[in-house]
């Protein structure tokens, strides 16, 4: 099922439906930049706002979110949350009191989504028990992972009670994580984007801006669309309002199975962030 509007949902494997397109708000500063971001995606009809602990930006967000539903009047429950525990944090207790941190920060009673952000070796089974808990006590309606391979998602699952509803992990035209969107399609788990547009460096692709000038769209609209059409949730950051409407300008075109074939021929196996098997921090 491809979305055929900016407010369309994927129903997860526990019932939760979560929305195919919303903001992400890696690198927004906290404070007004943040606050402003958070209502101009609202506004203009997102209902999904991904954030994380490390992005130290969530009284930030917790603040638009306040100041969005009091000027929309919608109500908390129209909105889809999603935050992650840092690596610093992970372990069963530790995970605990950085959920409640980044709720007492975001100043809400629950979290729609809360993910681990980073497979931190020796530790993320620990976490995963934890958002177990906080799933099972009704504090969080869903429950995943971020950065996750296929080689940790079976780690997880062989002693999970819960399986990970989300994979949110870099994805992009270069870097099309084929073996990896198969097994989590089979599993149930849904995949996500993070860093859709690979922070900018496909923008000048040739073969993209051909594909874009067919549709008489931008680059970065025919990406998202490519992401949406592989059935893959799609978070692109903005500060820009302008920018945050036009990234949600998607749901007027389909793109044929060529140029989606030819936009995944773009694959490099390349990378923007670090990998989840080496990373350092």
């Amino acid at each position: 099922m491809t979305a055929k509007h900016l407010q369309d949902t994927v129903e997860l494997h526990n019932g939760v439906k979560m929305p195919w397109f919303g903001l992400g708000v890696f690198k927004v500063q906290e404070g007004d930049e943040v606050v402003q971001s958070v209502k101009a995606a609202i506004k203009n009809g997102y209902r999904s706002i991904d954030t994380a602990a490390v992005y130290k930006n969530e009284e930030g967000v917790g603040q638009g979110l306040r100041q969005a539903l009091k000027e929309t009047g919608l109500k908390r429950e129209d909105l889809f949350i999603t935050s992650k525990v840092w690596n610093s944090d992970q372990g069963y207790d530790s995970t605990l009191k950085a959920y409640e941190e980044s709720l007492q920060k975001l100043g809400l009673e629950y979290l729609d989504l809360y993910l681990i952000h980073w497979p931190v070796k020796g530790k993320y089974k620990e976490t995963w028990r934890a958002l177990e808990t906080l799933y099972k006590e009704g504090r969080v309606r869903a429950i995943g992972v971020s950065n996750f391979h296929v080689h940790h998602l079976k780690d997880v699952l062989e002693d999970a009670e819960i399986k990970p509803m989300v994979n949110q992990v870099e994805y992009h035209p270069r870097l099309t994580q084929t073996e990896l969107r198969a097994f989590c399609r089979e599993q149930g788990i849904q995949l996500e984007a993070w860093s859709p547009l690979a922070q900018g460096q496909l923008l000048n692709d040739e073969t993209l801006k051909k594909i874009a000038a067919q549709y008489n769209k931008s680059v970065a609209q025919v990406i998202l669309r490519w992401d949406l059409q592989n059935e893959v949730i799609t978070i692109p950051k903005s500060i820009n309002e302008h920018r945050i409407i036009e990234n949600a300008d998607i749901f007027d075109f389909e793109l044929t199975t060529e140029d989606m074939e030819k936009i995944s021929g773009l694959n490099e196996d390349s990378r923007v962030g670090p990998d989840p098997d080496n990373f350092d921090f």
